[in-house]
Order: structure tokens, then sequence, then C-alpha cells
């Protein structure tokens, strides 16, 4: 179904307003959103797209609004795993939490920018050459199988090329600013950590975009469907962050449903390929008959893999305790930083989140308690950030 430029133009103004309105209402003043904030929004956005996706049901029927909501599950699903490196990058540059909005929001805007740039690419190439569904496909297999990898979140690593590179050839600094882009240290203009974390968060976003648009391109080859169904699950993806901040890692089965899912639209774009195939060395340049998956059957795998994945995370309770021991690791370094925020009350709130989770850790069988990766260290550094409460207590 072809879209008239009329609502192509309706759709990225209606995009932009709602970017304009996030910074404007919720950004250009720094503050940190609280737990009912982030809830509101993130339900608003989620509704948006959801009526959004109703719209696209009533107006360009079935098939195009399946399309449209197993996209938008798709690319949502592959966003929230996608926070998880957010998370590292903003804890390995320190940023503080009350500055945190303004660099999600660089990264959705610049994450929007970029995967438009290659959905558009996609387009031209799946419209020339039918030979890209096997790329894509190919491309979506070896992501499915890295996921699977035995490599915890917490061990990726913040520093990409594009940060090496500019700490090589520009003065930078390790203080923030503010939220200024740039400072005057040692009497030089120097770029700040907040410039380097807004680099670190753009290059990983296109890599995000590699994975991200080839998935999309596997369910539905109509551009507006792709573009709008990316550009919804990156809206809300802010208050999300907050919202699920410190739960991110209970989800520990969520890499391999995103494996499960990735390989499935991966085979879905192979058996497409074969179906509408022009190469001379597969069947003589001849379509081969295969069984094409519908789109029915593509949401309903989609929507089945997230729910047991979701569920068994939960339920496991090896999973609980890795959420409990990470948060509790991550909320210790950051009571020790004494720099790590401007805002006083801040300081509290880690605090009494540490001795929440600590709590919950003595809860827990010890069996599940000691198969935390440096365990040792772990404990060491909350009994540090204990003695250094006690000292801030007693000055």
């Amino acid at each position: 179904m072809t879209v008239p430029s009329l609502i192509w133009g309706i759709t990225v103004v209606g995009i932009l307003a709602l970017l304009a309105f996030d910074y404007f209402f919720h950004i250009r003043k720094t503050h940190v959103p609280t737990l009912k904030e982030a809830a509101l929004w993130s339900s608003i956005y989620v509704g948006i797209a959801v009526l959004f996706g109703i719209l696209v049901l009533l107006f360009g029927g079935t098939d195009m609004g399946s399309e449209y909501f197993a996209g938008y599950i798709t690319e949502k699903a592959l966003s929230v795993d996608n926070l998880f490196v957010f998370l590292i990058i903003m804890a390995s540059f320190r940023v503080p939490r009350e500055d945190q909005q303004k660099v999600l929001l660089f990264g959705i805007v610049f994450s929007l920018i970029a995967r438009t740039g290659f959905i558009f690419l996609g387009a031209a190439l799946i419209n020339s050459f039918a030979w890209v569904f096997y790329i894509f496909g190919l491309i979506l297999l070896i992501t499915a199988g890295n996921l699977l990898k035995p490599e915890p979140h917490g061990e990726k690593q913040a520093d990409n090329f594009m940060i090496v590179l500019a700490k090589r050839i520009f003065h930078t600094t390790e203080q923030y600013d503010g939220d200024k882009l740039f400072t005057m240290h040692n009497g030089k203009k120097a770029l700040t950590p907040m410039l380097l974390v807004m680099v670190a968060i753009g290059g990983t976003d296109i890599l995000f975009a590699l994975d991200s648009i080839p998935a999309i391109f596997g369910l539905t080859q109509n551009v507006y469907i792709v573009f709008t169904a990316t550009a919804f699950s990156l809206m809300g993806l802010r208050q999300l962050y907050f919202l699920i901040d410190g739960l991110l890692d209970r989800l520990i089965y969520l890499s391999y449903g995103l494996a499960a899912i990735l390989a499935f639209i991966g085979i879905k774009l192979v058996l497409h390929a074969l179906h509408e195939n022009n190469l001379p060395f597969i069947s003589g340049g001849e379509p081969v008959p295969v069984v094409e998956i519908s789109t029915g059957l593509s949401l309903s795998v989609i929507v089945g893999t997230l729910i047991i994945t979701v569920v068994l995370s939960l339920l496991s309770k090896a999973g609980k305790a890795q959420t409990a021991i990470n948060n509790a690791r991550r909320h210790a370094v950051n009571y020790l930083d004494l720099d790590y925020t401007a805002d006083a009350a801040e300081r509290e709130r880690i605090y009494g989140a540490l001795t929440l989770e600590e709590a919950q850790i003595l809860t827990m069988e010890l069996k599940y308690r000691d198969k935390a990766k440096d365990v040792d260290r772990i404990r060491e550094q909350v009994a540090e950030a204990h003695r250094k409460h006690d000292e801030y207590l007693n000055r």
C-alpha cells in the first residue's frame, strides 16, 4: 500500500513535535525523574504507539496493522536490550543522574536519524536487488548466535573506537561542567565527558541499527511501517530507562528470547529470498518453491517468545539474586564516588537502595548468592560504603 505524501508529512511533524515536547517540558530543566513520572510518561508513549497502530489497522487494513505491531514489538524488545549498554555507558562515564535524561534524548534523536538513513538505504537495496534478503537474513542469524554467547552485560566496554579517537585527537577533561559540552581546562578549551558520552551513545546507536533494521525488514517491506514502528519504539525509551533502571539485570533470559526472535526472522528472510530468488547459482536463477511465513504467525511467535522469556526471568531465583547483587554493587560504587552527583538527596537515595538490596540478598539461598562474579570484591565495596556513610553521619 502506497502512503500519500500528506500522511508522511503529518507523521514526521508529529514525531518531531513529540521530541520537542520531551525536550522543552522535561529535559531543559535538569532533574531526576521520579518513579511515578517515569511510569506515567512511559504509559503515555506506549499508548500513543498503540493508538497509532489501531489507526493503521483501520485505514491500512489487517495486514498493514499486523506488520506495524510485529515491527513495533520487535523493535521495542531490542530497544530494552539496548538499555543494558546505555546503563553501562552511563556508569562508565559517571554521568550525574540529573543529566542522564539529556544524554538519553540525544541518543534517541541520533538513533532516529541514523536508522532513518538505514531504512531508506535498505529499501533502495531491496527494490533493486532481491538477493539483499539473503544478506539481511545472514546478519540476523549471526546476531542471534552472538546473543547466545555467555557474555554478561556488565562486561561490555563503553569506550568504542570513536571515543578512543576523540581522546587522542582532542583535549579532553575528566570533570563535568554541568551539562556543558565544552569547558576551559588548564587555560584551553576542552571536551567534557558529557560530549564524550554522547559520542559513545551515538556510535553504539549505529551498531544497534545494523541489527534492528534487517529485523524489521524481515517483517515488512513497507517503508512507512518500518519508519513508524522504529520511531515509536524509540519514543519513551528515556522514561523506560528510569522506570526499569535496576531491574534490567532481572531479565536474565532476555538475550535468549531475542536470539530466538532474530533467528526466526532471519530464517523468514532467507525463505523469502529463496521465494524471490534470481541468483543464477541457486536453482538456476529461478524462484524456489518454499513455505513463506505469514505476518500473523510472525506476530504470534514474537509475542509468545517475549512472554515466555519475561515470565521465566521473573520467576528465576538465580535472576532475583543476580539483580539484587548487581544493583548492590552499582549502588555501593556510586555511593563511594562522591563526585557522582550534585544532588545531595541522591546520595541518600543510593544508600537507601543499597541497604534494601542487602536485606534482599540475605534472604536468598547461599548457592545463588555465591554464583555472582567477584562476590568477595562486591562485599568489600558494600562494607566500604557502610563505613563512608557512618563517617558522613558522624562528621
